[in-house]
């Protein structure tokens, strides 16, 4: 494992389906669903109330021992001390990240379907990379479409792969089987009552462990990289 990555439901928060009334439980039903990761995503709150939520999701994330990251904005992550931030490609520089956050932090980086991304963030220092969309997302419609083969293809890159856009537990298996290490979900998780969340979780959890033998998440970076 590497910097406590691990294989499993990355869990994406989206304000439309955890507004900050639910935002804390639903999180924490996803946590008891099996999520290994969290990333808290929020562009149109005020300040102060990005790091408050920011701060409250780091306390529970830190209790259930799983890492949060906040989506394009290290300098936040910084301020409550997550684990790490996830950067897109118009989201400023992951060397500068990389230099305020410190060398234990995770950052990935989005790819899109492009491995000439993948090799730019594999450059700079990545810790995962994500591609996607692979189906059609109600929270990021206008994104490029992906194809399964780029994950079979990036696996050359020898860092975890994370699969996001549209994924649900009915077309997540295949894209498992493509070779994602993680598959990034946001409407295929979250809205619904508590209940339904970690039954949801729990269902992504399943095809994980349904093909375990897949996943090669020990650190194979060469020293160059």
């Amino acid at each position: 494992m590497t910097k406590g990555l691990r294989p499993g439901l990355y869990a994406i928060t989206d304000s439309q389906l955890t507004p900050r009334a639910i935002l804390i439980e639903s999180v924490e039903a996803a946590l008891r669903g099996g999520a290994v990761m969290v990333q808290y995503r929020e562009k149109s709150a005020p300040l102060a109330e990005r790091v408050a939520q920011a701060r409250n999701l780091q306390s529970v994330c830190r209790n259930a021992g799983v890492p949060l990251l906040i989506n394009d904005d290290p300098e936040l992550a910084k301020r409550v001390g997550a684990a790490g931030t996830h950067l897109g490609q118009t989201d400023g520089s992951l060397a500068a990240a990389r230099r305020l956050l410190g060398e234990q932090a995770i950052i990935g980086v989005t790819c899109h379907a492009d491995l000439a991304l993948a090799q730019a963030g594999l450059e700079e220092g990545a810790d995962y990379l994500a591609f996607g969309r692979f189906f059609t997302s109600s929270t990021k419609p206008g994104a490029p479409a992906a194809s399964q083969e780029v994950l079979t293809e990036a696996k050359r890159f020898r860092r975890p792969l994370a699969a996001i856009g549209g994924v649900t537990t009915e077309n997540g298996e295949p894209l498992i089987r493509a070779g994602a290490d993680m598959l990034a979900v946001v409407g295929g998780l979250f809205g619904g009552s508590p209940i339904d969340i970690e039954q949801r979780a729990r269902a992504f959890e399943r095809l994980f462990a349904n093909h375990h033998s897949l996943f090669h998440f020990q650190d194979n970076r060469s020293p160059d990289t």
